[in-house]
């Protein structure tokens, strides 16, 4: 793309305290061609990729934003192209099960497909590992089936799902699906 910075300029760090909101803000939306159709049952539950034509268009809400992301106690990292923030991973660490929790991952869409989203989460767990969690674990709904192709790659397993996670937002009749992965 135009003006998109090889992976390579790209330089990750911690946030500076005025990146966070600009962190949020980044562009999350994505178009898929297939979806994560889930059946559950009292003894578990199947996935299976469907189709969709057209295209799904996932654009997150404004109220959707900053749910669950972690709050003041967030860590985040940041990627960055010159001046151009590209990307950005939100963590927190729950010290009771040692659990480094995954509450945003988002790399603007103009960067997407060149390593950004891996390299943050790499950075992620290599903090997680730091502060001695066990377990990295994150939610994702089941219409982005991207996401979840993208976490499997990155050694992440469905371990859970709520049907019931999103019902009166936007997102109602979508699923969450939980994976994790250990550290």
């Amino acid at each position: 793309m135009p003006g998109s910075a090889p992976a390579s300029a790209v330089v990750y760090r911690p946030a500076l305290p005025g990146e966070h909101a600009a962190a949020e803000a980044l562009d999350n939306s994505f178009t898929t061609a297939t979806v994560l159709e889930v059946t559950a049952s009292d003894e578990g539950f199947r996935l299976r990729e469907t189709p969709v034509d057209p295209p799904l268009r996932k654009v997150y809400p404004a109220e959707d934003e900053g749910a669950g992301e972690g709050g003041e106690d967030a860590h985040v990292i940041v990627a960055r192209a010159g001046d151009a923030l590209c990307g950005a991973i939100t963590l927190t660490h729950a010290e009771w099960n040692h659990r480094l929790v995954i509450a945003d991952l988002r790399v603007a869409p103009g960067h997407r497909g060149r390593g950004i989203g891996p390299a943050l989460m790499e950075r992620g767990l290599a903090h997680g590992r730091e502060l001695g969690a066990r377990t990295a674990w994150l939610e994702v709904t089941n219409v982005n089936a991207p996401a979840v192709r993208v976490y499997r790659r990155m050694g992440f397993t469905l371990c859970g799902l709520d049907t019931s996670l999103y019902r009166g937002t936007a997102s109602e009749g979508e699923t969450a699906l939980f994976m994790s992965r250990p550290l």
